[in-house]
């Protein structure tokens, strides 16, 4: 009865069991589809759902080239293995023990086996869709390499795809070997008693093919390791292939590849045979050969030939090197001219120098977005990032240098309103942009505003100002509704943002998948996590979903093929608000270019070096010119440089992806600026390629590198990043907006300068003509200084800081709860030499801070400058009149050191005068203030050091007393 009464609830627990399986595994194969869908409905309202179904079609079939290629052989070694068995086969007890545990399972192995691992080499396999689709679609480039006359596409294309192929291969046949060995020894087939080995006639065929086809691909493997000379660097003088790889390396992997061949063919004959000492002799001998030929022979070469006399021997493969190197990095075209640095700062030496002058940006864009968010946050919902962007457009007529920022959502300052409903359906997007003047201050140093305000209103013009995709928008928000509907959506808030009424809107646009359907619905509440996505009443069929809203993010999902700049900027385009982002083709097999680290060149101040860096490359191009719509995520690529060979062959891939230069309106191309990733990385490169003759570049004994930025932190110092300004370049013809960085030696530790080497700038200006970017865009020109005695941007920093005069100013400034921030330090090459400008900003230590520009400090030479404004400063520089007006020209002087606190947004002065400035230089008593404040500050300091409290604040009271002095100076 027991057991009549358990078998019954036994099957029921079965049967419960395998439905809830089957239910598991449904849910889990709908929440995959889920996902997939939602991909397709994303790529599809893009127009871009070619390039995923390309991707996704390539991966599957690369994932079943793989699983078949490798599960098939193993299946096939592991069944001809057991059928070729002996069948009387004396086993030991060990063996006979295993087989009795493995023979239940042996059909189930059989099978098993090969499966899994083909399931992984199939995985393994769907990665590399990229080399697959860039070999069946490669473009010859015209250039051919210096050593085996191939065309450079050969090493872009062909040898990635057959160097894996050929691994691939491999890894093939050694574990099909490995699997049939496995097999034949657990079955009898291959037996070892002692030191003799006896093998069955199916067994020997078996492994002696096995062998051949392995020996056969090494053979191919070796012979095209031949080309990799040409991309290798480790090691060597330089990337390429040199004396030693010429004459030893690349005759030694030809004839070990002749050898590996000749082994092959000697398994073949085992198999026929059944001779084995021939093809163990061979292979022996190929060992030992690969250790001679391929080792030793070119380490004789390099040490007794190559050593004694390196410079010599090394000269033909060094130019090809530098060659190699400076074309697959786009400096092959670089300007360089001797630049002789005045250092005489004499009356109207700007004369020349006019525009440059008046266009010189002391507008900080790392510095002031806490200015910009105290002016023109307008509501906690709001933000501006924390680097602004540098971008210029035409006012009146001139072209200007702007400091602009996007401002955009922040829902983490909703504060208690932060709801599923708020969050989703309500605060859905940023609203307008902000421009301020790169060369120009308030009064009281805030700065001046090109475009401004809620609703945006400025010089810029009517523009669509809603921000629905940008770099900090909210993961995902529904939005729309139906027509006649009242919005939902807070659109800005009304009354200039000081009112408590809002403006409500409903989108329009085209921006994400619609949710028109349950079924659409349920795939993104699932996607999402959120239940409310389905049933909130606020999600109609008119709703879209909008997601993945970074600008980068869209571009690199449509252009997987693409390494992104890490910067996308805003700009106003055609009465749009549109994001532009630079794309590259890179490659790390150019042959003959040296390799570098993209993440590492590329890091700065503003670009954090990752801790560990995995992306080298020996090649790059801006290919691609995207641009990201602010109010439909739109996403448009152009192809830039249409004779990238990589780029032309991904258009293959993906036709119709990339439109011509030609589709780009004029005021686009007006905003298209030179990348900073590039020219960071070329920067690098010509750090030590600027260098081209072979002698000197062997002996490196005129290497450079960009200095450290001398506003970062002593205990952890960073790049100077380069920076954009209008300016005229010694050598061009007119003034440009333009991209620049400096050079100092190459050198560390006590022993090192920090002087002037190099100077490098690039016109960075495409023009404003549609369809046409400008002949004398990415112009490359390298000022190399004749005199060393140019100070670098970390000597005139210290200048600054240790001078007497200024530092007295600047502790006036940092009085009570004041501090003091060094702005960009500019360099700029007019009047015959160097200008430095150094913009100096206040700011309270209080809870409502953000900085004001007060000063400005200028160098040039070994003379300095410390005014309220940039006109001033040059003025006082060069002699009492520079011979050019700044942009700042019109500002009143302000001799009364501000505290940072000023929140007035008219533009008016807080205590200046609207005539002359009264300079230390002209006012004794303020000398004598100003001294005494000085050296009461060192009493201080000394007296704490000395732990004298009593000295320490008698030296207090001589500080105020000399402040109240230096104020009545100033006033008088």
């Amino acid at each position: 009865m027991t057991s009549t009464a358990t078998a019954p609830r036994r099957r029921n627990r079965a049967t419960l069991a395998i439905a809830a399986g089957i239910v598991a595994a449904l849910l889990i194969l709908f929440f995959v589809f889920a996902g997939l869908y939602a991909d397709i409905l994303w790529f599809d309202q893009l127009h871009y759902l070619g390039v995923l179904l390309t991707q996704w079609g390539t991966g599957i079939a690369l994932f079943f080239v793989g699983f078949l290629g490798m599960a098939i052989p193993v299946f096939v070694s592991i069944s001809a293995a057991y059928r070729f068995r002996p069948i009387y086969a004396r086993l030991g007890s060990q063996l006979d023990r295993y087989q009795q545990v493995i023979e239940p399972l042996r059909r189930l192995a059989t099978f098993g086996v090969p499966i899994v691992i083909g399931l992984f080499s199939g995985v393994s396999a769907s990665t590399r869709w990229e080399a697959v689709l860039l070999y069946f679609n490669r473009t010859q480039t015209g250039t051919v390499d210096p050593q085996f006359g191939m065309d450079v596409s050969f090493y872009l294309f062909d040898l990635p795809f057959w160097h894996g192929v050929v691994g691939f291969a491999s890894a093939i046949v050694l574990v099909a070997g490995l699997a049939g060995l496995g097999t034949s020894y657990l079955y009898g087939a291959l037996r070892v008693a002692g030191r003799e080995v006896r093998i069955s006639k199916g067994a020997r065929v078996q492994v002696a093919v096995t062998a051949a086809l392995y020996a056969a691909l090494q053979a191919v493997s070796i012979y095209l390791d031949q080309f990799l000379t040409l991309t290798q660097g480790a090691g060597k003088l330089v990337t390429g292939a040199t004396y030693a790889d010429v004459y030893a390396v690349i005759p030694g992997r030809q004839i070990l590849a002749l050898a590996a061949g000749i082994v092959a063919i000697l398994f073949i004959v085992t198999a026929v045979i059944g001779r084995w000492r021939l093809p163990l002799i061979g292979t022996a001998l190929l060992v030992i050969a690969s250790i001679v030929v391929g080792s030793i022979y070119p380490w004789v070469v390099q040490r007794f030939q190559v050593d004694p006399s390196e410079a010599t021997l090394e000269k033909a493969y060094i130019e090809r090197n530098i060659a190699g190197t400076r074309d697959a990095y786009g400096i092959a075209g670089v300007e360089e001219t001797t630049y002789e640095a005045s250092t005489d700062a004499t009356a109207g030496a700007l004369r020349n120098d006019a525009e440059t002058t008046a266009n010189i940006r002391i507008l900080d864009p790392a510095i002031v977005s806490p200015s910009f968010g105290q002016l023109e946050q307008f509501k906690q919902y709001y933000l501006f990032s924390n680097d602004l962007d540098v971008d210029r457009y035409t006012i009146d007529g001139k072209t200007t240098d702007a400091v602009v920022a996007v401002r955009e959502l922040n829902q983490d300052g909703l504060g208690a309103g932060t709801t599923w409903y708020n969050r989703t359906v309500v605060y859905t997007h940023g609203y307008g942009l902000v421009a301020a003047y790169g060369n120009q201050r308030s009064a009281d140093g805030q700065p001046v505003f090109i475009e401004s305000g809620i609703p945006s209103s400025g010089a810029l013009g009517d523009f669509e100002p809603r921000v629905y995709f940008g770099e900090n928008s909210p993961a995902y928000s529904i939005v729309g509704g139906p027509e006649g509907a009242d919005p939902i959506e807070l659109d800005y808030p009304s009354g200039g943002g000081t009112g408590d009424s809002q403006i409500y809107n409903t989108f329009t646009g085209d921006g994400g998948p619609k949710l028109d359907n349950w079924f659409n619905r349920l795939v993104y509440a699932l996607k999402f996590q959120s239940e409310q996505v389905f049933l909130s009443n606020a999600v109609t069929s008119s709703s879209q979903i909008l997601y993945d809203r970074d600008p980068k993010t869209r571009v690199q999902k449509v252009a997987p093929y693409l390494t992104l700049d890490s910067d996308a900027y805003p700009a106003v385009v055609d009465g749009r608000l549109q994001w532009v982002i630079d794309g590259y083709t890179t490659s790390s097999s150019y042959p003959y270019s040296e390799v570098q680290s993209l993440s590492s060149a590329i890091a700065d101040t503003y670009t954090p070096e990752p801790a560990y860096a995995v992306d080298d490359i020996n090649y790059i191009r801006n290919s691609v010119k995207a641009t990201v719509d602010a109010y439909d995520g739109s996403v448009t690529l152009y192809a830039w440089d249409p004779t990238d060979p990589i780029i032309r062959s991904w258009q293959k891939v993906f036709p119709n992806t990339i439109k011509p230069v030609s589709d780009m309106s004029a005021q686009l191309i007006s905003h298209v600026r030179y990348p900073a990733d590039l020219f960071k990385v070329q920067r690098t490169v010509l750090g030590t390629y600027h260098v081209t003759d072979p002698g000197t570049f062997y002996s490196k004994n005129d290497s450079w590198r960009a200095p450290n930025d001398p506003t970062s932190p002593q205990t952890d110092p960073t790049l100077q990043p380069p920076y954009y300004l209008t300016m005229k370049v010694p050598g061009a013809d007119d003034p440009s907006y333009s991209l620049y960085s400096t050079f100092i030696p190459n050198q560390s530790g006590s022993a090192s300068r920090s002087i002037l080497t190099g100077y490098l700038a690039v016109d960075s200006d495409a023009g404003a003509t549609a369809g046409e970017k400008s002949a004398g865009y990415g112009k490359l020109r390298l000022l190399s200084l004749a005199d060393n005695d140019v100070p670098g941007p970390g000597q005139v920093q210290n200048i600054f800081k240790s001078d007497t005069s200024v530092a007295n100013q600047l502790a006036l400034l940092t009085r009570g709860d004041t501090t003091v921030d060094y702005g960009n330090l500019l360099t700029l090459p007019v009047g015959g030499g160097l200008l430095y400008v150094q913009p100096v900003y206040v700011r309270s230590s209080g809870e409502t801070q953000y900085p004001l520009l007060r000063k400005v400090l200028v160098s040039f030479g070994e003379n300095i400058a410390f005014e309220d404004t940039l006109d001033l400063a040059l003025d006082s520089l060069f002699g009492g009149d520079s011979g050019a007006d700044a942009g700042d020209t019109g500002v009143p002087s302000d001799t009364t050191p501000g505290d940072g606190t000023d929140t007035g947004t008219d533009g008016g002065t807080d205590g200046g005068t609207d005539g002359g400035t009264t300079t230390p230089e002209t006012n004794a008593a303020l000398t004598a203030a100003l001294a005494d404040a000085n050296q009461a500050l060192q009493d201080r300091q000394a007296a704490y050091a000395a732990n004298d409290l009593v000295a320490a604040a008698q030296a207090d009271q001589r500080l105020q007393a000399a402040i109240t002095a230096a104020l009545a100076a100033s006033a008088g």
